[in-house]
């Protein structure tokens, strides 16, 4: 019994990193795909200095598409894991002071991004999308062991521990 939980467990975390691993490396692909729209987005915000504004539109889709190659491949899962929830974290809070100041944007989260007529805004969904996005964070922080990673991989060199260990270990730190 034990093993087969552990095996749901293992494909519950397999489908979190790679569907954390798709949305940051969608979301990543669109800005970089049209930087003026991802700069508009930024700026529609209107929190940060004008002289910021280009750093994070240029900065932010190179950071979600390497979190997305490093879920993708398994890779510090753990690590890209917290920055995946601080970044999420940074996304709510952001749509919730839009939300909460009266802006009537679109989040730009997928690309596009900007005004938008009053009435046209999402914030409830957008919140709610980035909610269960930080969910699925928050499994691979808690239990960062999936198969198909090469964090699995190394954990399982010849000379490293077992797989077994590992997840033993892991586990007792929980």
């Amino acid at each position: 019994m034990l093993g087969s939980r552990g095996r749901l467990l293992d494909v519950v975390g397999l489908l979190a990193r790679l569907g954390l691993a798709a949305v940051w490396l969608v979301s990543g692909g669109a800005k970089l795909a049209d930087p003026g729209q991802a700069y508009l987005a930024v700026q529609a915000y209107e929190l940060l200095p004008g002289s910021l504004v280009g750093v994070v539109a240029t900065g932010l889709p190179l950071v979600e598409v390497v979190l997305g190659l490093l879920l993708l491949l398994g890779a510090g899962i753990r690590v890209t894991a917290v920055v995946s929830a601080v970044v999420l974290l940074a996304f709510i809070a952001a749509v919730a002071q839009s939300w909460a100041r009266g802006l009537t944007i679109d989040c730009g989260c997928f690309g596009g991004g900007g005004q938008v007529d009053p009435g046209e805004t999402r914030y409830p969904q957008e919140i709610a999308r980035d909610v269960g996005f930080l969910a699925m964070a928050c499994w691979l922080l808690v239990r960062p062991a999936s198969p198909l990673s090469v964090d699995g991989w190394v954990r399982r060199r010849p000379g490293s521990e077992s797989a077994g260990q590992a997840e033993a270990r892991e586990t007792e730190h929980v």
